[in-house]
């Protein structure tokens, strides 16, 4: 099964025979008795092209899943008791490394002294494995984009609808959801002047809002203060408003009211080969999200308005 993995992976006998130092005749007469050990064609042979069949391509996928368990089994094995050190090069969007990575990266570097956070904060989406990235931190509506990489699911984030207590007074509190289009609002990004929020209401109903803000920013402190102003209302991750909603410096406009839950979740390349450096942050993250009334503790965590990367 690990010949046929590399074989595949390799495009051809001859590269794989190089690549575990096996030779190449070793590998077609493997790989031969192996089909033959199955009752099917897992390859179709050319002298110019090797290609997998259908039952090839479906045996790929276990043989691929086998060997890295395998790999992953003999990385614990190697690592266990090695003091994680090195540099852990971490992608992070805005708000989230403001108001929740960055409060506790102390906390992670006091307990491996030995080890180093290359933290990149802003919210363009980077290639991980082009720009040689550990990991991603990221806030979505849905894991189905992240492609071939690994997810660790840190929960779900929950976005408010807020505004301060002067805005309220001036216009009025709204009694139903279509109430809000006639109220001041202020938001990441619009166009032609409009900007459009999809929200869900507590019993799962959908408004689609239009609204024309008076003020549009790319950065949710931004928009934040100019919430606070009173200038106009906003979507807002809880994590950025809880004080201030604490304390009665901001109100939710429309309780129950809001956009769906996004969530929040580390990617990266490849359990394969990952240093204990790595590993242990992806676990300090994975306890940090398990911490009782944490921001990122499941079902307390900040809105999918994110943009990130």
């Amino acid at each position: 099964m690990l010949y046929f993995a590399e074989v595949v992976d390799h495009a051809g006998f001859a590269a794989a025979g190089r690549h575990l130092g096996v030779p190449k005749s070793k590998l077609s007469r493997r790989i031969a008795q192996l089909e033959a050990r199955l009752g099917v064609r897992l390859l179709q042979r050319t002298t110019r092209k090797l290609s997998l069949t259908q039952a090839g391509e479906l045996y790929h996928r276990h043989c691929v899943a086998m060997r890295d368990t395998a790999d992953a089994a003999d990385d614990a094995m190697q690592q266990a008791g090695t003091e994680p050190r090195g540099i852990v090069k971490v992608a992070c969007p805005v708000t989230l490394a403001q108001s929740t990575i960055g409060p506790i990266l102390g906390a992670f570097l006091a307990r491996y002294p030995q080890v180093q956070v290359d933290l990149r904060v802003g919210n363009r989406v980077v290639d991980l494995v082009e720009e040689g990235f550990d990991v991603a931190l990221r806030v979505r509506g849905t894991l189905d984009d992240s492609g071939s990489l690994v997810i660790k699911n840190l929960g779900l984030t929950h976005g408010l609808l807020v505004a301060s207590p002067a805005q309220i007074t001036r216009q009025g509190p709204p009694a139903h959801v279509q109430d809000l289009a006639r109220m001041d609002s202020v938001s990441m990004s619009a166009v032609d002047g409009q900007a459009v929020w999809n929200l869900v209401g507590p019993l799962g109903e959908p408004f689609l809002l239009r609204v024309s803000p008076r003020l549009v920013a790319d950065d949710l402190l931004t928009l934040k203060f100019a919430v606070q102003s009173g200038t106009g209302m906003c979507v807002l991750p809880d994590y950025m408003c809880s004080g201030e909603l604490a304390a009665g410096r901001l109100v939710e406009v429309l309780p129950g009211w809001g956009p769906q839950p996004g969530i929040v979740h580390a990617v990266f390349p490849s359990r394969r080969g990952m240093v204990p450096a790595v590993r242990r942050f992806l676990d300090f993250l994975g306890e940090f999200a398990n911490t009782e009334n944490h921001p990122l503790s499941p079902g307390d965590m900040p809105s999918g308005q994110l943009v990130v990367g």
